[in-house]
């Protein structure tokens, strides 16, 4: 059987490496559902008092997200981080990264959602309150993300 990692090289990254690992994991997450959500690496910004994170938060919530699954429920639970003259055994399994890269995604999914929703809470409210020109209407219609949507119904 072949040992497909470098024990030494483990050995060497710690648990702090490993940790160090699984957090870049979960921040690619992060980056690939900012991409596919947003259609395209957004900076943070706010729209009508809605605080929408962009890359940056998605990037952030994908790598807590990752390490704190990780901790808990993964290689890292069994970890005893302040133990004088410790001499555990660590392993990083690629279904560890993959597993970081899927919960980074997911988590950063969470935020999206979140914001997605207010997004389109306050489209309604606007909506509410104001009759649509034809062409508000026409743009509403091709708004394919909450931003769009709001943008068309507040015209900015």
């Amino acid at each position: 059987m072949i040992d497909a990692a470098n024990p030494d090289l483990i050995a060497r990254l710690g648990w702090k490496g490993c940790a160090l690992l699984v957090a870049s994991a979960g921040a690619l997450g992060g980056v690939v559902n900012a991409y596919f959500t947003d259609h395209g690496l957004k900076r943070p910004t706010v729209m009508n008092g809605i605080w929408c994170p962009g890359a940056i938060g998605n990037i952030i919530v994908g790598t807590i997200s990752a390490v704190v699954s990780w901790a808990l429920y993964g290689s890292g639970a069994t970890v005893d981080v302040v133990v004088a003259n410790s001499r555990d055994i660590i392993s990083l399994r690629l279904s560890a990264l993959a597993g970081a890269l899927l919960v980074g995604v997911a988590g950063a999914r969470w935020l999206t959602g979140q914001v997605d929703k207010a997004l389109l809470g306050e489209s309604v409210r606007q909506v509410a309150q104001k009759a649509l020109s034809q062409e508000q209407k026409e743009e509403l219609q091709r708004g394919d993300t909450p931003r769009k949507v709001l943008k068309a119904v507040t015209g900015a």
